[in-house]
Order: C-alpha cells, then sequence, then structure tokens
C-alpha cells in the first residue's frame, strides 16, 4: 500500500453497514450568523472585484498612459495584455492561498487576500504614466498586476468555500448566490465610478489624471473590507473538521492531484465556460462597443452599468430556484440559452441602435446570471471539506488564468486579425457546447443535500427530525466514497 493510499484510506475508511448519524452530528446554522457571513462575505468580494474590475473599464484609457506609441486595436490589446498577465500568478496565490485556507481557517486567509489586493490597487494609482519614466512605467505595471492576481487567487475560491460552509444545505444556493451580488455591486460600482469621471473630466481629463482617482479609492475600502472579515466566525465545517483531524494532519498539494485530478478536471471544465461568459459580458464588452463598435466610452459603459444592476435580482433569483430544482438544471438552461443565442445577441448589439445593443447585452446578461446564480454553491460542492479550499482555489484559478483572464485579450486579438465583429459570439457558441457535455454527463446535482465529507447543515432544530430519519440520504457522499477504487 503507498503512503497516499494509506491516507485515503486513514482518512475515508470503508462503510459498508449504514451510517450512524447522531442529533449532535447535525449542524445547526443561526440564521443570523449565516446572514452576517454572506454580506461580509459578499462586501468583501465586492471590494475585491471593485479594485479587479476597475482596470477593465479604463483599458483604453490604460493604454493611452502605458502604451501611447501604440494605436487602436493594437493599443487595446497590450492593454489587455496587462489585464491577462495578472493571471498568471493566479494559481500561485490560489495553490497557497488554497492549503493555508484548510490548514488557518477560511476567515484568516480570506482577510489575508483582501489588504494584499487594496495595498496592489493603490500602487497601480501612484505609477508615473509612461511619458514620465518611459518602460519602467509598464514594468511597474506589470508587477502590481502581478501582485493583484495573486491575491486574488486565494480570494474567490475562499470566498465560494465560507459561504457555502456556513449556510443551511437546503438555502445553499440563494445564499450563496449573494457572494455574485457582491461581484455584480463591485463591478457596478468601479464602472458607475469610472463613468462618472469620464462625463466630468472628458477622455482628456481622465488620461492626463482622472484614471487614477479610482485605484486610490482601494487604500480606505481595503481597510472596511478586512475590519468585516476580521470579526466573522470560522465556517462550521471547518471547525467540525479541525476537531476530528489529528495533529498535523493535512493533505499536500500532491495529494490533491492524485486523489482528485478527475474532479479537478471536471471543475475546470465547468469554470472555463463560467469565465469565459463572465468576463466577456462584465470586463470585455464595454471595450468592445467603444474600441470595435465605436460607441463613446460613457455611452457604452453607462450601458454595461444599467444591464449589470438589473442583473442582481436575476442573479439571486437563479441561486432560489437552484435550491428547489436543482443548481445542475439552471446551469443547463443557461448553456443552451448560450449556443443558440450567443449570434443573435452579437447581431442585436452590433446593430447600433441603443435599444437593440441593450437588448442584445441582457440577452447575454441573462445567460450569464444563470451562472453567477448557480456556481458559487455548485463549484464548492465537488470537493471534500479537507482539501475544499485548496482544491478548489487550484481548480478556479488555473481555468481562470488560461481561458477567463485571457478572453479579452483572446478576443481583441482575434477581431483585429480576421475583422469578424462576431468573434466573441463564436467563442461564447465553443465555450456552451463544451460545458453542456461535461455538466449533463459528469457533474452530480448536489442542491439541498449535504456537502462532500461534512455532516448536513440545518437551518433549524425543527428540521433535524427530518435529517434522522434517513442518515443515508443525509450523508449520501460516504456511498460515493465507497465506490472509489
Amino acid at each position: 500500500m503507498t503512503e497516499q493510499e494509506h491516507h485515503k484510506k486513514k482518512r475515508f475508511p470503508r462503510r459498508k453497514s449504514k451510517p450512524r448519524l447522531d442529533e449532535e452530528d447535525i449542524t445547526v446554522v443561526d440564521p443570523d450568523v449565516a446572514k452576517r457571513a454572506v454580506m461580509a462575505t459578499a462586501l468583501g468580494n465586492a471590494m475585491e472585484w471593485f479594485d479587479f474590475g476597475i482596470y477593465s473599464y479604463l483599458a483604453v484609457t490604460i493604454g493611452k498612459v502605458f502604451f501611447p506609441e501604440m494605436t487602436g486595436g493594437v493599443q487595446l490589446i497590450y492593454a489587455f495584455a496587462t489585464f491577462a498577465v495578472a493571471f498568471i500568478a493566479r494559481p500561485l496565490g490560489g495553490i497557497l492561498f488554497g492549503m493555508l485556507g484548510d490548514r488557518w481557517g477560511r476567515k484568516r486567509v480570506l482577510a489575508i487576500t483582501l489588504i494584499l489586493m487594496a495595498v496592489s490597487t493603490l500602487s497601480i494609482g501612484l505609477i508615473p504614466s509612461y511619458a514620465s519614466i518611459g518602460s519602467t512605467a509598464t514594468l511597474l505595471l506589470l508587477i502590481a498586476r502581478l501582485v493583484q492576481g495573486f491575491s486574488t487567487g486565494g480570494e474567490y475560491a475562499g470566498a465560494m468555500t465560507f459561504i457555502a460552509e456556513s449556510t443551511p444545505d437546503k438555502k445553499r444556493g440563494v445564499m450563496a448566490s449573494g457572494l455574485e451580488v457582491g461581484t455584480l455591486i463591485g463591478y457596478v460600482a468601479g464602472a458607475g465610478l469610472v463613468t462618472l469621471l469620464t462625463f466630468l473630466l472628458g477622455p482628456k481629463g481622465m488620461v492626463e489624471w482622472g484614471w487614477r482617482i479610482p485605484f486610490w479609492i482601494a487604500a480606505p475600502l481595503g481597510l472596511i473590507g478586512f475590519y468585516l472579515r476580521n470579526h466573522l466566525e470560522e465556517t462550521p465545517a471547518f471547525e467540525a473538521m479541525e476537531e476530528a483531524r489529528e495533529e498535523n494532519e493535512h493533505i499536500s498539494i500532491k495529494e490533491i492531484f492524485v486523489s482528485y485530478w478527475k474532479t479537478l478536471v471536471i471543475g475546470m471544465v465547468v469554470v472555463f465556460f463560467y469565465n469565459v461568459v463572465n468576463y466577456m459580458v462584465l470586463s470585455y464588452m464595454p471595450s468592445h462597443l467603444s474600441a470595435v463598435l465605436g460607441y463613446g466610452e460613457t455611452k457604452g459603459l453607462l450601458l454595461i452599468v444599467i444591464v449589470m444592476v438589473i442583473m442582481i435580482p436575476i442573479v439571486i433569483l437563479m441561486g432560489y430556484f437552484g435550491d428547489r430544482i436543482g443548481a445542475k438544471r439552471i446551469v443547463q438552461g443557461g448553456l443552451i440559452g448560450l449556443i443558440f443565442l450567443s449570434l443573435p445577441s452579437f447581431w442585436l448589439i452590433g446593430n447600433g441602435a441603443v435599444g437593440y445593443v441593450f437588448l442584445g447585452l441582457m440577452m447575454l446578461a441573462v445567460f450569464s446570471s444563470t451562472f453567477q446564480g448557480s456556481m458559487p454553491s455548485l463549484l464548492p460542492s465537488l470537493f471534500y471539506t479537507e482539501v475544499r479550499y485548496g482544491a478548489l482555489a487550484i481548480t478556479y484559478n488555473i481555468s481562470a488564468s488560461i481561458f477567463g483572464g485571457t478572453t479579452p485579450l483572446l478576443v481583441s486579438w482575434l477581431i483585429n486579425r480576421t475583422k469578424d465583429q462576431l468573434v466573441p459570439a463564436y467563442y461564447l457558441i465553443f465555450a456552451g457546447v463544451v460545458g453542456m457535455i461535461v455538466v449533463t454527463y459528469f457533474v452530480k446535482d448536489t442542491s439541498g443535500k449535504s456537502l462532500r465529507g461534512s455532516p448536513p447543515a440545518v437551518a433549524g432544530e425543527h428540521e433535524i427530525e427530518e435529517v434522522l430519519e434517513e442518515p443515508e440520504e443525509a450523508l449520501w457522499w460516504r456511498e460515493e466514497k465507497d465506490k472509489e477504487p
């Protein structure tokens, strides 16, 4: 027996008999504590994505500030190249913070990532322009973006893990969707601020100094977020695992890749289509409207802001329905829409009339909302508690780095080469087809069930008796583990 097999057998012994479940094994989640966890995590996430998102909304301006020797579409490509470079560091940050999160606890690591993001974002706003210090400015920008990416590597996976482990099983979908509400609020705040500054200062004023203001705001927002996260309670699932875990008993990175490689691959494909849609709608479209279709920067950003505000209640609704009919079905519905309606969406956007553009954007936004409302509860459920943060961080960040963060860069480059404005639609269709195959055949819907490796979590004591009546259903994942070779 190999050392890895020994560890696996030790942690997950075979259970051929009926699983035993006592009342004290069931986690009763305090509704107020759960709400505070969702709110604090979502607000922290909003601040994190405000910091990360403002770069994409200022891509055209940043291209002029740091790449003045380039012009037009090429300048935008270079700006998005510095956007994409942050994703090089994301897997490294994901591995480090993910492993620490499975050892130290979820909340401590989430506080660290937020401070790192705030410092790196503030630094971007302090970098002199290319006109002042030449290529050194570009180098400093790249370094700051790498630090941003490093911190983001531990942020989103940790936030998903924290909320999924802090909420009742039957309400995991709707409560975890609050995380994406935070993401949208962060993007809306960033895009809204950029839109307002562009309107007040004009393109010239933004290039000269106005672009720095959103980055400066990162410092006070980071302090607020740090305070909120530092005062959270640790998740019940992590605390229960810590009580049962022997001293110095931790799974290594090697064990995660060896024991969970199939789940890692499945998760990466799921994250692939999720991120392609997310970054296409939230990060790339403002630049597509202005640089490719010739919209005014303020006009394009304003449309995106309105669309994102409308997305907020749709995301919550998708989380709500995910708890009732299953997150997997919600995701499949979004993928079907993506496959058949991406081309019509971009035909409408390319029409030029404001009404048609808005309708095309809203179609894409609805598909994106199905994923945003479902993924924060679906992705953490793929992994067992003792490896959830680390495995999810590895899965999410490798896939996001390869496919998500490169979406604006790849699409910009392909449009520049092919002169075909429908390239984004083709990419979305491809992502939808791949996602549909994997989700349909390889993803198990665990909506309303306990997380893998965790005891059931209920919203009140009135649900305990119902859970005790069917221990096999409550601890469904034990049977799954028994079937593994």
